[in-house]
């Protein structure tokens, strides 16, 4: 079973899931809300259309899949949790410094471009 670290601002906390879990869900069941205070009244709930539950990925990042999580690696903002479904070991950090989306972060953005471009066309 996969283990999510989750870094939020000093605190490290570890999560065992079954594989095939959504990070938004695990999140939020684990009172690790990926929201803000007005996010997490305002969102999409899940659909991947608000950008709003983005997390940094540290470690065992895999490539994005849905188009508005593609556009936001490879741009360098925060990807979506509820676009990752969690298949190995990851690390995670919460952004704490949103308002609504987090801030764009160019040394994240995505080095896989191969990766991005696949079923793209």
């Amino acid at each position: 079973m996969p283990i999510i670290t989750v870094l939020d601002g000093e605190k490290l906390f570890q999560i065992e899931v079954n594989a095939d879990s959504n990070l938004r869900e695990v999140l939020l069941r684990e009172a690790l809300s990926p929201y803000t205070r007005l996010t997490q009244y305002a969102n999409c709930g899940g659909r991947g259309i608000c950008a709003t539950c983005g997390v940094w990925v540290e470690e065992k990042e895999s490539a994005p899949q849905h188009w508005h999580d593609k556009l936001a690696a490879r741009f360098g903002y925060p990807r979506l949790s509820c676009q990752i479904t969690v298949k190995d070991d990851m690390t995670i950090r919460l952004v704490d410094d949103k308002w609504v989306w987090g801030r764009r972060d160019k040394s994240r953005i995505w080095q896989g471009e191969d990766e991005l471009e696949k079923g793209t066309s």
